[in-house]
């Protein structure tokens, strides 16, 4: 039989995202036996540094690349918003997973909303974009940088550290952790970070034979919403770090992309949409970009030091 690994961080959660990824693969290929593989990337191994004093993009992914490109592993699993938007030479993001609810949530103690939340409460997010989007809707609150996995965040919320936590809502789910979610955040309220939802199968370039079997992960509609979502930041130049959220419908083969920047003390904020035929759905996303930076979101992203 042909063995087939695949490469994952080493988180409770990714490696839960990485299983189903591995059923999907061994239900389309049962000639095929497939094996999962940890590693522990930059970002884990700094797990209590803030984001910003980690060099450069990609620190959730940089060693499973590594070891792809060293055939340590056939294909790698990744969050999509944690994959950096230009593809590592040698690699290729291959499959896009049927994408779950994109949301963020607000999580911690039963029945927490963002509207009950008491003025000066405290809440826990590492996300500069959760943290902009949260001062333009709530700019009384306290945003206090908390980094850590799922688990680790939600005991801070435990201990009293914070109020309430900001997180992707379907992480939460991914782990059994529903239950600690208090509200689920709407699209005017917060958009979510481009890819987020949805998990990304890497594989080698030219490697036929692990795109054939990686394949069957593969969900279209999903897929091309990413793209233009990821279009969208790539065209700002910018990474996890940026205050910008995006998020992409595909619908009777036509894709509609909703798209902010916000400037890091949430003061200004800058929307649009645009829409067009799915085959033209990363186009869509660089136009909706090209919108909004004329429109003067260069400026908030500079106040980041996103742009040159």
């Amino acid at each position: 039989m042909r063995s087939f690994v695949i490469g994952t961080r080493g988180s409770a959660l990714a490696v839960r995202q990485t299983e189903i990824v591995s059923a999907l693969l061994r239900r389309a290929h049962p000639d095929v036996t497939v094996s999962i593989l940890t590693v522990r990337t930059t970002g884990d191994q700094q797990a209590e540094q803030p984001f910003e004093g980690l060099a450069g993009i990609g620190f959730f992914v940089k060693e499973l690349e590594v070891a792809l490109l060293e055939r340590r592993v056939d294909a790698a699993v990744h969050s999509m918003k944690d994959l950096p938007t230009v593809d590592t030479d040698g690699l290729t993001l291959y499959a896009v997973t049927a994408r779950e609810d994109p949301r963020d949530v607000l999580a911690g103690r039963a029945g927490v909303t963002l509207e009950t939340l008491r003025r000066g409460a405290r809440i826990g997010t590492s996300s500069p974009r959760r943290a902009a989007f949260l001062r333009a809707r709530r700019p009384d609150l306290e945003i206090v940088p908390i980094r850590g996995n799922i688990e680790t965040r939600l005991r801070k919320v435990d201990a009293g550290e914070v109020d309430a936590v900001l997180l992707a809502g379907t992480g939460l789910h991914r782990l059994g952790l529903g239950h600690r979610i208090g509200e689920w955040l709407p699209f005017e309220v917060i958009l979510p970070a481009p890819g987020q939802g949805a998990l990304g199968v890497q594989v080698r370039a030219g490697d036929e034979d692990a795109m054939r079997i990686v394949a069957a992960a593969d969900d279209p509609p999903s897929r091309w919403a990413v793209l233009a979502e990821r279009a969208f930041l790539a065209r700002l130049q910018g990474g996890c770090r940026l205050p910008a959220g995006a998020h992409a419908v595909i619908r009777d083969g036509a894709v509609r992309l909703q798209a902010a920047v916000v400037s890091p003390d949430g003061r200004r904020a800058l929307r649009g949409e645009r829409n067009g035929p799915v085959s033209q759905a990363q186009a869509v996303g660089r136009a909706l970009a090209d919108d909004l930076l004329h429109r003067g979101a260069a400026d908030l992203l500079r106040a980041v030091g996103a742009t040159g």
